[in-house]
């Protein structure tokens, strides 16, 4: 048995003292809902049912403060509600799922996009990240088939446009393997950015052929000299991705 001693409102809370001086918070809907306005003795039976329910009724309350902010999924709130007992979670996402909190399709729907409106990621990368979540792999399947294709090919346009301006001292070779490497680890389709990048016209500038033949010229010139330092130029220019006609164009007007 349980014995009641003491009751203190403490802000939206209840504090109950039992007979052995513990402390326990309560909420007022628990306090109501079990007659614990007033000192009395409690069954070991009726105490368990009680701080169930009053874990169930924070455990809720939280999960719609979660939601309130953000849609959640069921294995996020499952992993904030992580200190509550399994039958309190479980109860918890039960209940959010009749009153229609979680609902996976709307969840995987407004994820992407999120993505395409506001992100840079492309469909395979949101895939692997909804999939970490434990979503319905078939719901996801079918929102991103119904994206049409030019909604990626156009995010992958403005992403390539964007990195050929801050990436301007790359030879074509090696700016194209950084854009293809770049855009598949974003997640999009090897065939789409091919497409993409088949189209783009991207010249070669002597400028930064030329910077990075004096770059080399000086660190080279150091230990070698006559054809052996022509040789050893070439190659690393060549290494660097320049086109071998240019780098000879450049060593012989030097």
């Amino acid at each position: 048995m349980k014995k009641i001693s003491n009751i203190k409102k403490k802000n939206n809370k209840y504090i109950i003292t039992l007979g052995d001086k513990t402390q326990l918070e309560f909420y007022s809907d628990t306090l109501i809902k079990y007659n614990l306005l007033k000192p009395r003795e409690l069954s070991d039976i009726e105490f368990k049912e009680i701080i169930n329910y009053n874990n169930y009724y924070e455990a809720f309350n939280k999960s719609l403060k979660l939601i309130g902010n953000k849609q959640r999924t069921k294995k996020e709130l499952k992993d904030k509600l992580k200190d509550y007992p399994k039958e309190v979670i479980d109860k918890v996402i039960k209940k959010l799922e009749e009153l229609g909190y979680l609902n996976e399709k709307n969840y995987i729907d407004s994820y992407i996009n999120d993505q395409i409106n506001l992100g840079t990621k492309g469909p395979n990368y949101i895939k692997r990240e909804l999939g970490k979540l434990n979503l319905n792999t078939l719901y996801i399947n079918e929102a991103l088939a119904s994206i049409d294709e030019s909604i990626w090919k156009e995010k992958i346009e403005k992403l390539v446009n964007k990195k050929i301006k801050t990436n301007k001292n790359l030879s074509k070779n090696n700016l194209l393997m950084k854009l293809k490497n770049d855009l598949i680890n974003l997640g999009y389709e090897k065939d789409l950015i091919n497409n993409v990048l088949n189209n783009i016209d991207i010249e070669e500038s002597n400028e930064i052929l030329e910077k990075e033949y004096q770059k080399e010229y000086k660190k080279l010139s150091k230990k070698y000299n006559g054809k052996e330092l022509e040789t050893k130029l070439k190659y690393n220019l060549y290494k660097k991705g320049f086109n071998l006609s240019n780098i000879e164009k450049i060593i012989n007007n030097y």
